[in-house]
This record gives structure tokens, C-alpha cells and sequence, in this order.
């Protein structure tokens, strides 16, 4: 009996997801320093969406395969490469291609998978804590003792700070639009959370650090709520741009000035070009972590891939407390 052939979701042209279609795909053998992977799970983000549509700030080529990380099994071994072996179970990340049955990546982007995962946490765990490790540790110098005021604290980025937060010693507030999100927030380790859209939210957040400002902002959100963020900062205080499902914000250069604070970008992508032993170094530990059991992602809901459109649409919703994967097979 002959297997079926591997699926993927394509488009000849970026757009929304009507754009894609599920068509027959197989990447065929790996190249020398590539594997092949048998995925069993991929994240889907608000980002993956974003590039599917074409709204990222870097456009992908066309035809186009979404999808930027995803876990599964080694069925194939480039005869360059070492450290993998098929059957081995691994996670990814990259850019495209993993909205798919199988994929071909390079080794050095391929890592083997936390035992303490299942595919469906293992595949949204690599993008998110890389980047609220890299947030909060190498930009924010964040420090024991000191608070982190998380937006979008239920969402993808912001649960990974909420709990790489608390693991580095930070007092940790969530920020989060619905109930879901917060309890969800609260479950991740987050010793106070608020309403985010309450018209009271810069008191809230006070109240919450015992009337103090906060150190560190955590904004995967911007839009409306960068800038009440920014003001809540105490002297010092550093505000991370991590990202702007809600808009890009104009901030007064005088806020700065008059708090003696900072706003600093954090752009996981362009770190891993940079400083890619850096950036290693930081995945390392990360791994490790998941590993101990001390970091692990929060599904909300898992889509077969056949439901690839309804699960894009949810993720680009926004209103899921956890993560939105794709499952294969």
C-alpha cells in the first residue's frame, strides 16, 4: 500500500486565509546539512498570520508555506550532519514552511525536544521563551526584587514573561482583557494581575506594586496601551517592544526624559543574525529549563490541519487564554 503524499498549506500569493489551500507536498530528501522532519504539531501566532497576509514588516516569497515552528520526528539525516539521528523527536523554528505533513530544515535550526513537552507544547515553546528570555534578560537586565508589569500577559509572549519572570525573581503583574487570560496569567505565576482595558488601569497597576511604579514594561501589545504603560515606570524603569498587534504608538520624548527611563526593541529575529552564539547560548538555557519542567507553554486549543483556516483566523483573533496549534496526521 502506497503512504499517502505529505500535505502542506500554500499560496501563490500573500492574503488572508482563503488565499490558502491544502495541496500535496513532499520536500523530498534533505539536502547534506538539512533533516527531515515528520511534524507532528506547529504553532500558530498572531506573526505567522501577520506574514501569511503579508503585513509583516519582511515579506516572505511567494509560493508561500506558513508556519515558524513546529515539533516532530527525524525521518531523515543529511550526510553532513551530526548530533541528529532519525527517529529522534525534535523541535524547530524558521521562517515558513512548517503548515506541513514533512519538512526539510537545517540542522542548526533543529533541536531536540524537552522530554517534559508534548508535540503540542514543544512546538509553540521555541519562538516565545527565546524571546521573553532575550526580552528580560539580555535588553530589560532584569533583576531579582524588582517588578515587570506584563501586557498581554495571557497571550503567547507575554505567559512566557509572566513565568521567566517569576523564575528570575521579579514581583510579576499581568495585564490581560478578559477573565480567561488573567486566571490563565495567575496559573503561569503572576502575583497580582489587572483588567486591561479598566478605565482604571494606571491605578490598578499602582495598587498592584504598592503604589510604586515598575521597573520593567512588557509590551507585546502596543496601540493604546504603550503609553499609560510607559508612564507607569519608575525611575529607571525600561519598557520592552516586543511587538504591535494593536497598532504602532507615538510616545512624547519628554516621558523618557522626566522618568530617566528607557524604551528598548527586542527583535528575536534579527539577534539570532547578529549574535547567533548569543542567541544559542540563551536557547540552551531555555531548553534546559523546559526540560526541569520550570517552563511550559499553555495550549488553548489544538486544530487538525485539514481545519487550517479556522485555526489562523483564531490566533489572529487574539482572544484564546494559551496557544493555538495545528496537529498532523
Amino acid at each position: 500500500m502506497t503512504a499517502p503524499l505529505p500535505r502542506a498549506v500554500r499560496a501563490d500569493e500573500l492574503g488572508p486565509p482563503e488565499n490558502y489551500t491544502l495541496v500535496g507536498h513532499d520536500p523530498g530528501p534533505p539536502s547534506p546539512t538539512q533533516v527531515r522532519i515528520s511534524i507532528r504539531a506547529a504553532g500558530i501566532s498572531f506573526v505567522d498570520v501577520l506574514t501569511a497576509g503579508g503585513g509583516y514588516q519582511v515579506k516572505p516569497p511567494v509560493p508561500f508555506i506558513p508556519g515558524s515552528e513546529c515539533a516532530g520526528v527525524i525521518e531523515a539525516v543529511g550526510a553532513e550532519v551530526t548530533g541528529l539521528a532519525v527517529g529522534d523527536k525534535v523541535v524547530a523554528s524558521g521562517w515558513g514552511g512548517m503548515f506541513a505533513d514533512a519538512t526539510n530544515l537545517p540542522a542548526r535550526v533543529v533541536r531536540k525536544m524537552p522530554e517534559a513537552l508534548s508535540f503540542e507544547e514543544a512546538a509553540v515553546f521555541p519562538v516565545s521563551y527565546a524571546t521573553a528570555w532575550h526580552a528580560l534578560v539580555d535588553r530589560g537586565q532584569l533583576k531579582a526584587g524588582e517588578t515587570l508589569l506584563v501586557l498581554g500577559a495571557g497571550g503567547a509572549t507575554g505567559y512566557a514573561a509572566v513565568q521567566i519572570g517569576k523564575l528570575l525573581g521579579a514581583r510579576v503583574i499581568g495585564s490581560a482583557s478578559d477573565e480567561a487570560k488573567r486566571a490563565l496569567a495567575q496559573a503561569g505565576g503572576a502575583d497580582a494581575v489587572v483588567e486591561a482595558r479598566g478605565d482604571d488601569w494606571r491605578e490598578a497597576v499602582k495598587a498592584a506594586n504598592y503604589g510604586k511604579g515598575v521597573d520593567v514594561v512588557f509590551d507585546p501589545v502596543g496601540g493604546d496601551a504603550t503609553d499609560p504603560a510607559f508612564r507607569s515606570l519608575a525611575w529607571n524603569g525600561r519598557h520592552l517592544v516586543i511587538g504591535f498587534p494593536g497598532g504602532i504608538a507615538a510616545l512624547r520624548t519628554n516621558l523618557p526624559l522626566l522618568k530617566g527611563a528607557s524604551l528598548i526593541g527586542v527583535d528575536v529575529r534579527q539577534f539570532g543574525i547578529f549574535e547567533p552564539e548569543k542567541s544559542e547560548a540563551n536557547r540552551d538555557t531555555v531548553f534546559a529549563l523546559a526540560g526541569e519542567g520550570k517552563l511550559r507553554p499553555a495550549i488553548a486549543r489544538a486544530y487538525p490541519l485539514e481545519e487550517f483556516r479556522a485555526a489562523m483566523a483564531d490566533a489572529a483573533a487574539g482572544k484564546s487564554a494559551g496557544r493555538i496549534v495545528l496537529v498532523m496526521g
